[in-house]
């Protein structure tokens, strides 16, 4: 067997802060600010797996699970959240999260009326910065629709470089998407 490195999953969900952001677990009372929020069409255009309309009890189903996810050790999903917390105004995770090669990706959403004001690309450097300094991960991995381009200034912003286009990916609503591929390394983040 290989020597692997044991990526340490310990107690509940953490809480990162970042100068304007609380990155903190999601409760069950967050339920209708993500069904409000993700549910909006232009939110569900961009995202793999969200579903619109965004029906009643999918944001508590969705919610739920998250703390059993995380003690497998195989997700960190967080709410952005403004006011210290309290005002949730989208969510980023940690996925896929792979011990044996020490890597993960990252997947993130905000709701309309917070894009461009910075608080995304806050928000992942703080999740790829917990991924590096406290899950030891060796890489992360983060991917978007070709036709969202947004989503790549926020992963070059943050020093990902593109990796490769996935030609029709994923199947969106009857359509097959083009995806971008983006990387980075712990060596290449440790020297930022």
């Amino acid at each position: 067997m290989e020597n692997e490195r044991i990526i340490e999953f310990g107690g509940g969900l953490p809480t990162l802060r970042t100068g304007r952001l609380v990155l903190r677990p999601f409760v069950i009372e967050d339920a209708p600010d993500v069904q409000r929020l993700a549910g909006a069409r232009e939110i569900a255009d961009t995202m793999q797996n969200i579903p619109h309309p965004y029906e009643d009890g999918v944001a508590e189903e969705w919610i739920s699970g998250h703390q059993d996810g995380y003690a497998q050790g195989k997700r960190v999903p967080l709410a952005i959240t403004l006011d210290g917390g309290r005002t949730v105004i989208g969510a980023i995770s940690l996925m896929s999260v792979d011990k044996r090669h020490e890597r993960a990706e990252i997947g993130y959403w905000l709701g309309r009326d917070y894009w461009n004001k910075g608080y995304c690309t806050e928000a992942v450097r703080e999740i790829v910065r917990f991924g590096f300094e406290r899950l030891g991960l060796h890489r992360i991995i983060a991917e978007h629709f070709t036709r969202n381009p947004a989503s790549g200034c926020i992963m070059r912003k943050i020093g990902m470089k593109h990796e490769g286009t996935l030609r029709q990916h994923v199947r969106k609503w009857d359509k097959f998407e083009d995806v971008e591929l983006y990387g980075i390394l712990k060596s290449e983040w440790s020297s930022r």
